[in-house]
């Protein structure tokens, strides 16, 4: 039995379970906009940064590099946006120290995450071992 056909169910059942916990979270909230809000965003993002990961790996296995520069972009954008939405929400429950080390550990992230996708020389052939 061919075990890649054996998990493909398993991204349906994440979006499932993510896409249930935003709508519980959303109705528990409804009385307060900005957590609404805060939720409605984090999932989206997450939606384009999984869609834009995808379209980044078919681009490696099709080979073809005229997308790349911009989902490169667009996947460093979202993923910095959650992790600034989601260091915000736990530097504000925090003590100073606390809070400038969050913020510290999230711009650490933000700028190795620019620098893994953008100042690194990608490798000039991608070599998959299974």
């Amino acid at each position: 039995m061919d075990r890649a056909n054996d998990t493909q169910w398993l991204p349906a059942l994440g979006l499932a379970f993510l896409t249930y916990n935003s709508a519980a979270a959303v109705y528990r909230s409804i009385d307060e906009p900005w957590a609404v809000a805060f939720v409605v965003v984090a999932y989206v993002d997450l939606l384009l940064l999984f869609w834009c990961l995808r379209k980044f790996e078919r681009c490696f296995e099709a080979g073809s590099a005229a997308d790349r520069p911009r989902l490169k972009a667009a996947v460093w954008c979202l993923a910095t946006l959650l992790t600034l939405m989601f260091s915000y929400k736990v530097a504000v429950i925090m003590p100073l120290p606390v809070a400038v080390m969050v913020w510290s550990m999230a711009a650490t992230v933000c700028l190795g995450g620019f620098w893994a996708l953008f100042l690194c020389e990608e490798p000039s052939s991608r070599s998959d071992t299974k």
